[in-house]
Formats: structure tokens, C-alpha cells, sequence
């Protein structure tokens, strides 16, 4: 049987009836909704500026590559926006490769009116230097912004001739911070190269509880470099929830204030002491909800982390 994240509270409150281990259907709904008028966000500091980000950031990678003429698929997505920003925004995400999805946010942004609590991250994904400064404005143009907070150079492609780019961008002011990226764990050798030799101001990667290869080295190098870590593909996108969702939440799980699938997947994450925040990509209001509180409540200690790790290898 599968059942959605949605469901989970519904499930929880049937299935305590007969297990003595999972959370009760009361205890859920509290760690659902902490009480966000007094909790405190969880939030990181960028080593090389010192500056605050929330944990919980948002990317965009597939839920906002809409047909940006469907009236109710933009509106969908400006809602989100909207709720991003009003529960205190945070990193947000983006790239060239994605579509239309850098429109879709440019759009949000000028029918919400602010940007408040917004960090602007996007990429650069060409060849060359000229083509990349053309994409790269077109990037800061469509976001409708007068600067982009981090530029970072999309899955390593041509990093040799964009890096001095936009480190000179970064001088100059027109950019406030740089970075690079992989995904799906490739090309760790060659982002341990970069970050051992490139005055970096984050780094982007994959890492989730079944990848955490970056556990090895990555991680470890990053804090020592003092460069900060985003975090995508935190469910594999949606594979987590394929494989898990079936299973209760272990009991204990409301010790770290956990409600459901996502917000578990998510804590384990930003409790490692070198992330900087993971990047949830979502379509639904409701999960964007759920993935924003896993920004509040307790966090995994280093035993606790095993003991999450323990029980996924269980099921």
C-alpha cells in the first residue's frame, strides 16, 4: 500500500491504534505546526561573509517549468512564491536549464510586490565567456532584479572560464556571491579539485539519506574551507517518498519534532554541521508548508543521526 504525504496524519491516527511505537495523531499535528510566532528559524551562516540564510530554502527544478500562458499553473506557482516569502523566504533556486522556471519567478516577484527575506540564486550554464555574461543577464533581467545574490556555474560546465568571471562580477559588485554545482553525484573528484583550489563562497551538491557519499569528503572539505554547502535533490526527487512513505514514522520521532516523511528527510540534512541549507523543490502548497516547519523545532544530535540511518536501513 501508498500513501501520500498528505494522507500520513490520517494513516498515523489509525495505525496508533495498534502500534505502540508510532506517533499519535495529536503528537503529529503538534510537530505539523510549531507555533512559528515564537519558534526560531533555523538559519546558517555564511562562512565568508558571516551573513545569515534560513536552512529551508526552495528550488525549482521541474515544479516551475510550467506553461507559463496556463493562467492557473502560474498562479499555483506564484502562490508558492508568496507563501515562501511570507513565512520568511530564504534561498531560492534556480537556473537557465530549467526552463521557463526563471520567468515563472520573475512574474512572482512583480505581481507579489516585494522581495523581502529573498537570497537570489541561479546559474550559469554555457560555454564561453561571452555567452555566459548574455545568459547571466538575462538570468538577472528575468528574476527582474538589480543584482543576483549567488551566481554559481551549473554542473561544472566550462567552470575554467566562468569562475574568473564572475569572480570579477563579485568585485565589481554585480554579484554578492559565488558558487558551483553537481547533482546526482557526479563529479565529486573533480568539485574536491575546485574546492581545493578556488576561493569558492558556496558549493551545491547532493545529499539525502540514501546519497551520502558527500559525507566522505565533500562535507568535511567544505567545512574546513569554510565554503557553504546547498544541498539539492534532498528526496531524491520524490524517490524517498516512493520507497518510505509506506512506513510509519518511528516513535521517537517527535523528539526532533518531526510530523511526517519530509520534514525527517529534511532534519537529518540540516544537522549535519557543514550544510548551509537543503533546497526542496515543490508544486503543492501543503508540502512547501511541511518542508518550511522542518526550519523549526529540535534537530538530530550525532546519535540521534545514526539512530534516523538505523531505522531507514530497517524498513
Amino acid at each position: 500500500m501508498s500513501i501520500t504525504r498528505r494522507e500520513f496524519i490520517k494513516y498515523l491516527a489509525i495505525a496508533s491504534s495498534s502500534l505502540g511505537s508510532v506517533l499519535s495523531a495529536s503528537q503529529c499535528y503538534s510537530a505539523l505546526l510549531p507555533d512559528m510566532t515564537t519558534a526560531d528559524r533555523h538559519s546558517r551562516i555564511i562562512p565568508s561573509s558571516g551573513e545569515k540564510v534560513p536552512a529551508i530554502g526552495l528550488g525549482t527544478w521541474l515544479t516551475f517549468a510550467i506553461d507559463v500562458d496556463d493562467e492557473n499553473e502560474l498562479t499555483s506557482r506564484i502562490t508558492i512564491l508568496r507563501e515562501f516569502l511570507a513565512r520568511g523566504g530564504g534561498v531560492l533556486d534556480s537556473s537557465p536549464m530549467y526552463g521557463v522556471a526563471q520567468e515563472v519567478i520573475g512574474k512572482g516577484l512583480k505581481r507579489i510586490g516585494q522581495h523581502e527575506g529573498l537570497f537570489s540564486a541561479t546559474k550559469v550554464w554555457t560555454t564561453g565567456n561571452r555567452q555566459g555574461l548574455i545568459q547571466m543577464e538575462d538570468s538577472r533581467l528575468l528574476w527582474g532584479l538589480d543584482k543576483l545574490d549567488l551566481m554559481q556555474v551549473h554542473n561544472l560546465l566550462d567552470w575554467e572560464t566562468h569562475l574568473p568571471t564572475l569572480f570579477s562580477m563579485k568585485q565589481q559588485g554585480d554579484i554578492r556571491y559565488v558558487g558551483v554545482t553537481t547533482s546526482h553525484g557526479r563529479r565529486h573528484d573533480e568539485l574536491e579539485k575546485i574546492m581545493r583550489t578556488q576561493e569558492l563562497d558556496f558549493v551545491q551538491f547532493t545529499y539525502n539519506m540514501l546519497d551520502r557519499e558527500a559525507e566522505k569528503t565533500l562535507l568535511p572539505l567544505a567545512k574546513d574551507r569554510g565554503i557553504a554547502v546547498i544541498i539539492n535533490r534532498p528526496f531524491q526527487r520524490g524517490g524517498l517518498f516512493n520507497r518510505f512513505e509506506k512506513y510509519p514514522l518511528p516513535g521517537w520521532a517527535n523528539e526532533i519534532d518531526c510530523a511526517n516523511w519530509a520534514q525527517f528527510f529534511l532534519k537529518f540534512i540540516i544537522s549535519h554541521p557543514a550544510v548551509t541549507c537543503a533546497i526542496p523543490a515543490t508544486s503543492q502548497i501543503e508540502h512547501l508548508r511541511e518542508n518550511m516547519a522542518a526550519g523549526y523545532g529540535r534537530l538530530p544530535d550525532a546519535p540521534t543521526r545514526k539512530k534516523m540511518i538505523a531505522y531507514i536501513k530497517s524498513l
